[in-house]
């Protein structure tokens, strides 16, 4: 079965444990996306909290924010192209097919909070969603977060 032998990979991070080829999840979210933000996809969480807003509803230019995992040792990011209800959206990814940037890419919330801390992927090879299903942290917005007023 092709789900299980998908070979995710390294996105931007240089864990050395996945795909390092020359197109990366990370590098292609910061481009898209203009966040200040480097390195392991999975430390954008932390490396964006109180630079940028985090949220658990997606809209679109937002980046969902995979965590590591085995098969996601640097984790992964993507940007949201289209909110297409509660719980499924549209993104634009680099390297969930090795090598490759895909536009439009459905993911499907399947936590059971209704809050997109586990997702399910649309995986090309097999014209369908994967079978595995992927924990994130969430989504970062180009916004940035609410500050307290000076005055309080």
């Amino acid at each position: 079965m092709l789900c299980g032998l998908l070979p995710l990979a390294a996105c931007g991070g240089g864990s050395g444990h996945g795909w390092n080829g020359s197109v990366q999840c990370a590098p292609y979210a910061r481009s898209v996306t203009g966040l200040r933000l480097s390195g392991a996809a999975a430390g954008w969480w932390r490396q964006s909290e109180g630079a940028y807003a985090h949220t658990h509803v997606p809209a679109p230019g937002e980046v969902l924010v995979f965590r590591s995992t085995h098969r996601l040792p640097d984790g992964h990011v993507s940007v949201v192209r289209q909110v297409r209800g509660s719980r499924a959206i549209l993104v634009d990814q680099a390297n969930w097919v090795p090598g490759r940037i895909d536009h439009g890419i459905p993911v499907v919330d399947v936590s059971q909070a209704n809050d997109w801390s586990a997702v399910r992927v649309w995986w090309q090879p097999v014209h369908s969603l994967g079978k595995s299903v992927y924990p994130t942290y969430g989504f970062i917005s180009r916004d940035l977060p609410d500050r307290p007023s000076p005055d309080a």
